[in-house]
């Protein structure tokens, strides 16, 4: 199962930003905290050691004093004495003893920590004294003499001198005793206070720590909060994206089905337009027809662009590339497109550079549309003047290019509008839309195509100049000897051998316009209203074609297929089938041709377009002469009562009677209403037990006949119990099936009224008409 992170990487990002921040968060707060430790560490350690050289200087000082006075004292002891019977003199004892105490007191006045009781009077009286005594000592015990025997007699006569420093000596061993006293109160009074500034500091950093820390667990909280907050988007955003590819996978199926809706009844639109054109019509029904024939092409140009834009949106359009013949495809481009000009007395050139080579590889359909598409809005947006279509070979450092520059002398375009060109739905000014109309979805399409080949379109123009599109494609030269696909050109006409053709096709109006198709180009039509039936016939009798219907009830054309392949009769198993659906989907393509089908026709089918598939797989025996078709007579038009329409399509209705005799169609609509009864029995049945799945396809049947045969009312009611028979509440759904029963006598009354359904015996009368 995917993860935020691998599903939305924007939520992942932000996820993983929000960890590291707060792996941060912790990795600070450790740190400050070892950080803390170690100051405070480091705080009682100078604590300790200022204490120990406190402690090392007083005892020095002490020392210092305590030694100077005994050497004093030791030195007054060696001194010689005047008086009778002294002692002798050790003159190398006296001269050492000399020196020390000298020592001593220039220790006193000058060095280390015991210089700091020079500060105090008294003790400078007293070292200023010893220092006058050296001072005449000195000469007396010169260390060049030591060894000498000294002058007693003046050693004795200072003597006095030395023993009158023995109160001083004293004096200042008591003073660097109270020195060191005070020194001791001093520090102790500084170690305090460092210490209350560091307990200070101490308690200030573990504040400063602890209020970090609570941010940081705040600002965690906050992360993790976020952090959730987060996945819980992500999370979501996975849900919304799920639904909108469920709703573009709905979206899909529903262009499918609206496609298969859409094409269908184009089929018996084009077709019953097809067939008019061949009878007898005076000049003002022919141009009748000419407009509502081009009316329908254009519609269903509209419909195929949507569809292309829904799969380009998709993914799902594919190329198909061929080897093409490139001055073969711009005749054929020609050929459709001069008329247009002419239309407008617009002169049109098309031409090729030498250049440019005789074939290449590239999907001629898809530029063919793209071609078409700048042609047209060129002859479109000209009035007088030439569309020009040149096809030049461009060399550029990623390789070879083909460029086809369509050119033409119209009304031009803006920067502004230049800019929105290739928008979606965007058509320039809005007078310019009025005048010429359009979707504003074609230019986008082309983009896209042309994107898809691995190319672009690009526009330049001036407001009254014209304009010129390039349409730049990758060249992809054909290898030598390759050939390029041959298309068919169907002539209708010529001895050919009928073919017996099933067409399995569930709508009525459908098969009989399929009958008419096949009857006009000389072909015996045999049909089966379902997939199983279609299967039956194909196992039962000897076919040279199956026509096949994708969407049918009992069995869809897909499983019909794959049930006549698996037939053990190889002549009927291999019988040719070519499909026939609305829904032009490059899969439902892929799944007819998987399933074993021949071929594929998108609905509505011209008689060109059936002609051209049966030369594909027939030849020339495919080729019957229309010309040796019956011709049917015009019919008249049905006269509507006027308040009908809103119960009877009128349009449809004759065109029915165009492709089938009126008794036909009486027969046809005879046997909706005779068939009434249990459609109405269905529907109730499934409200009744509450079974959805009934009630959409009694429903969808009802419909698609109603349709056929020209009933809107009835089709409209059905449709709405098709499209809420999954989610409208119960009492809707009866009101629905309640309306439907309502216009069933609506619309039998007004059949009646234009003898399309005849009036019933009241002698025969059942519960299927109620008068």
């Amino acid at each position: 199962m995917a993860t935020a992170d691998d599903r939305d990487p924007l939520a992942a990002a932000r996820v993983q930003g929000l960890r590291w921040s707060a792996g941060w968060l912790r990795s600070m707060s450790a740190l400050l905290v070892v950080v803390m430790c170690v100051v405070a560490v480091v705080q009682w350690r100078q604590w300790v050691l200022l204490t120990s050289a406190a402690s090392e200087d007083n005892q020095l000082v002490v020392g210092h004093a305590y030694r100077a006075e005994t050497e004093y004292l030791r030195l007054r002891e060696s001194w010689p004495q005047a008086e009778p019977g002294a002692r002798a003199v050790d003159a190398a004892e006296l001269q050492l003893r000399y020196e020390i105490f000298v020592s001593r007191v220039r220790l006193l006045r000058e060095g280390g920590p015991s210089s700091m009781l020079g500060d105090n009077a008294p003790t400078l009286a007293v070292l200023q004294q010893a220092a006058q005594f050296i001072d005449k000592a000195d000469p007396l015990l010169d260390p060049a003499r030591v060894g000498a025997v000294p002058d007693t007699a003046a050693l004795a006569r200072l003597r006095p001198e030395l023993v009158a420093l023995a109160d001083g000596m004293r004096a200042v061993s008591i003073e660097a005793g109270r020195f060191v006293a005070h020194q001791v109160e001093l520090r102790s009074e500084d170690l305090r206070e460092f210490n209350q500034t560091g307990i200070a500091l101490t308690l200030f950093l573990s504040v400063l720590t602890l209020a970090f820390a609570v941010v940081a667990m705040r600002q965690l909280r906050r992360l993790e909060q976020r952090r959730l907050a987060l996945e819980e988007m992500a999370r979501s955003l996975r849900e919304s994206r799920a639904e909108a590819e469920a709703a573009n996978a709905a979206k899909s199926v529903f262009l499918a089905n609206m496609s298969h809706e859409i094409r269908t009844p184009f089929q018996g639109l084009l077709g019953m337009l097809s067939l008019l054109r061949e009878t007898a019509l005076n000049p003002r029904q022919r141009d009748y027809l000419t407009t509502a024939t081009e009316s329908a092409d254009h519609l269903l140009q509209i419909v195929n662009d949507i569809l292309d834009l829904s799969q380009l949106e998709s993914g799902r359009l594919t190329l198909s590339e061929s080897t093409v013949d490139l001055r073969k495809l711009l005749r054929e481009v020609e050929a459709l497109m001069r008329p247009q000009a002419q239309r407008k007395a617009l002169a049109m050139h098309i031409d090729a550079e030498p250049a440019v080579p005789e074939r290449a590889l590239l999907d001629a359909t898809r530029v063919k549309q793209v071609l078409f598409n700048l042609l047209s809005n060129a002859i479109k947006f000209s009035d007088t003047g030439a569309v020009v279509l040149d096809v030049r070979r461009r060399v550029t450092e990623a390789g070879a290019v083909l460029d086809f520059v369509v050119t033409d002398t119209g009304i031009g375009m803006d920067a502004a509008t230049l800019a929105r060109l290739f928008q979606r739905f965007a058509q320039g000014a809005d007078s310019r839309t009025r005048r010429y109309g359009g979707t504003g979805i074609g230019l986008e399409i082309s983009r896209n195509l042309a994107r898809l080949m691995g190319g672009d379109i690009t526009a330049r123009s001036r407001i009254g100049e014209g304009s010129a599109f390039v349409l730049s494609i990758p060249l992809r030269e054909a290898a030598a000897g390759a050939t390029p696909a041959v298309d068919v050109e169907v002539e209708v006409g010529g001895a050919a051998t009928s073919l017996r053709i099933l067409v399995a096709e569930d709508h009525a109006v459908n098969r009989q316009y399929m009958a008419s198709l096949l009857d006009s180009l000389g072909h015996e039509a045999h049909f089966a209203a379902d997939g199983r039936q279609a299967v039956e016939a194909a196992r039962s009798q000897r076919f040279d074609l199956v026509l096949m219907d994708l969407h049918m009830p009992e069995m869809d054309g897909i499983a019909a297929t794959q049930a006549i392949r698996a037939m053990p009769d190889r002549a009927a198993a291999t019988v040719p089938i070519v499909a026939l659906t609305a829904d032009a989907f490059a899969e439902t393509r892929d799944r007819c041709l998987l399933a074993g089908m021949n071929d594929f026709l998108t609905k509505p089918i011209g008689p060109q377009a059936l002609a051209t598939a049966l030369r594909r797989l027939f030849g020339e025996r495919a080729a019957a002469d229309a010309g040796h078709a019956p011709q049917r007579a015009t019919r008249a038009e049905l006269p509507l009562a006027p308040g009908l329409a809103h119960v009877l399509d009128q349009g449809a209705l004759n065109a029915s009677l165009q492709a089938m005799p009126r008794e036909r169609l009486v027969t046809l609509i005879g046997a909706f209403f005779d068939d009434a009864p249990r459609t109405m029995a269905l529907l109730r049945t499934a409200l009744r037990d509450g079974q959805p799945s009934d009630l959409r396809e009694a429903a969808h049947a009802a419909r698609g006949a109603a349709l056929n045969l020209g009933l809107p009312a009835l089709a409209a009611t059905a449709e709405a119990l098709q499209q809420g028979a999954s989610h409208l509440p119960a009492h809707e759904i009866a009101l629905l099936v309640e309306r439907f029963d309502a216009q069933l006598l609506q619309t039998a009354d007004a059949l009646r009224r234009i003898d399309l359904l005849p009036v019933p015996d009241p002698a025969m009368a059942g519960p299927e008409v109620r008068e």
